[in-house]
């Protein structure tokens, strides 16, 4: 699949760039990619910092079937997920902390923020950043790394038409999550196995086909979570 992909040296943030060209009619695949996000937000409206040296790009995305957007966010960490492995040999390998960070060696090394756009009922297109820490300065945030943490010095342009290509292809479905990727989900699980105790208790047991995270309580009952989610520490 191929991508093109507008360049930036700074940005307020690449989404609202992403969605002002999807209104224009830009194609899926459409990228924008900002050296530096001076106003980058995260999820629940959370900033992220974007410093030079990071890939911080959104792709403008029109899946074909969008029944379950919900589970977007998981389909496309997984694919980001292949696609940082395959790009940074011997990169250990990445997990994934539900329901949109990924993990290297346990500190976040990436974030997913997928927003959609709808006239009426129908989705007119998704909008899906991704933030990685390639050769950054880090984040305020405890744990972080970075992929030059783990891998031979690594440039943000070999990995940022890899990441688009993968993105666009990910989200040409919003369907459902499959077997294969509930069964590759599980085996990068970051949280299965950890107690959850909001909003509801008990230990946490993958997820749905829908992308709800799945916590068992005491009594064997399982009930499904898709925000608000605290664990033990």
């Amino acid at each position: 699949m191929l991508v093109v992909i507008s360049r930036h040296a700074e940005l307020p943030n690449t989404m609202d760039a992403a969605h002002d060209a999807a209104a224009d009619g830009a194609p899926h695949g459409t990228t924008i990619q900002a050296d530096r996000q001076v106003a980058g937000r995260g999820t629940r409206g959370r900033s992220w910092e974007s410093a030079p040296g990071g890939l911080w790009l959104s792709v403008v995305t029109r899946p074909a079937r969008t029944d379950a957007l919900e589970a977007l966010s998981i389909r496309i960490g997984l694919s980001l997920a292949r696609a940082l492995e395959l790009s940074c040999p011997g990169l250990p390998p990445l997990a994934m902390k539900w329901p949109n960070d990924l993990l290297l060696e346990g500190g976040k090394v990436a974030g997913i923020l997928c927003e959609a756009r709808w006239n009426g009922d129908a989705c007119q297109w998704v909008a899906i950043g991704v933030g990685v820490n390639v050769s950054n300065t880090l984040p305020s945030v405890l744990g972080a790394r970075t992929i030059e943490s783990a891998v031979r010095p690594v440039h943000v342009s070999e990995l940022a038409e890899p990441v688009a290509v993968a993105i666009a292809m990910a989200a040409s479905d919003a369907g459902p999550l499959t077997p294969a990727e509930l069964a590759e989900f599980d085996g990068r699980d970051a949280l299965r196995g950890q107690r959850a105790t909001a909003p509801v208790e008990g230990t946490i047991d993958g997820i749905t086909r829908r992308g709800a995270l799945r916590v068992r309580g005491g009594d064997g009952r399982i009930s499904t979570v898709l925000g608000g989610l605290r664990v033990a520490h």
